[in-house]
């Protein structure tokens, strides 16, 4: 299984566990939303903290089922917005406990939470540009300002989780050895409260926001589509699955 579930104390762990690097299939991206969406109704929950096992949080989208058949992006699209905004609608706060890289969806489902506590190795980037793919920037652009939104996405750059906490991105930093339970202390601290005030909480705190992250990236997402029908979308998903490093596009 992708995804396991663990329920303690009032807070349920949702932990990654697809090796090696945590990358879901279209069809893995579409059972996560009904899984988040019943936990925060779930009355003995009251935090929902995610996590992973393996060599880091989330890599993403499988490239390699989209570079078999690009057609695939449609339901990625579906999955992947689906999930992002059960995160982001779920009735309890949601925290994410990322470890080394946060790739593409891996963004999306930090930019979602409602807080971020990450291991020291943590990085969040989003390689899209050199993936033949768009979307991400909208939930990128709900942690961090937009200036630096623009240069990682353009650039496929990373930013550190030194940075991120610079930047009020994410709550807390901690050594990678200790970091899982600092998080599991932080969920357990909004567990402690009242189920009833923090549903209240979180509805009143999506309202106030005046940036429409789910709208946002649902018009990300039209030109994720439109960058699929380019050849050069084909040409980056085969050199990243054929190479693993980016296609050359010289002029013509």
């Amino acid at each position: 299984m992708p995804f396991d579930v663990e329920i303690k104390d009032r807070v349920a762990e949702l932990v990654f566990n697809h090796p090696p690097v945590n990358a879901f299939s279209s069809a893995m991206w579409l059972e996560l939303p009904e899984l988040i969406t019943s936990l925060g109704k779930n009355p003995d929950v009251r935090c929902v903290l995610i996590r992973a096992e393996g060599k880091g949080f989330c890599a993403g989208v499988d490239i390699k089922e989209l570079a078999e058949n690009s057609g695939a992006i449609v339901e990625v699209n579906k999955g992947n917005f689906l999930t992002f905004k059960a995160i982001h609608e779920c009735e309890i706060p949601v925290v994410s406990a990322p470890h080394s890289f946060v790739l593409g969806g891996g963004i999306g489902v930090c930019g979602s939470s409602d807080a971020v506590i990450a291991a020291d190795n943590t990085y969040f980037a989003l390689p899209e540009i050199d993936r033949g793919a768009m979307g991400g920037a909208s939930h990128m652009q709900r942690m961090f300002p937009h200036a630096k939104v623009r240069a990682a996405f353009l650039t496929g750059g990373q930013i550190t989780a030194e940075e991120a906490h610079r930047l009020g991105g994410i709550e807390q930093v901690v050594s990678t050895g200790e970091h899982l339970g600092a998080a599991r202390e932080f969920a357990g601290i909004i567990a402690s409260k009242s189920r009833d005030a923090l549903r209240i909480a979180k509805q009143a705190l999506n309202g106030i926001e005046s940036f429409d992250v789910d709208r946002n990236y649902r018009w990300e997402q039209g030109f994720t589509f439109e960058m699929y029908m380019h050849e050069d979308s084909q040409s980056a998903r085969d050199a990243f699955v054929e190479t693993g490093k980016t296609a050359k596009f010289e002029d013509t």
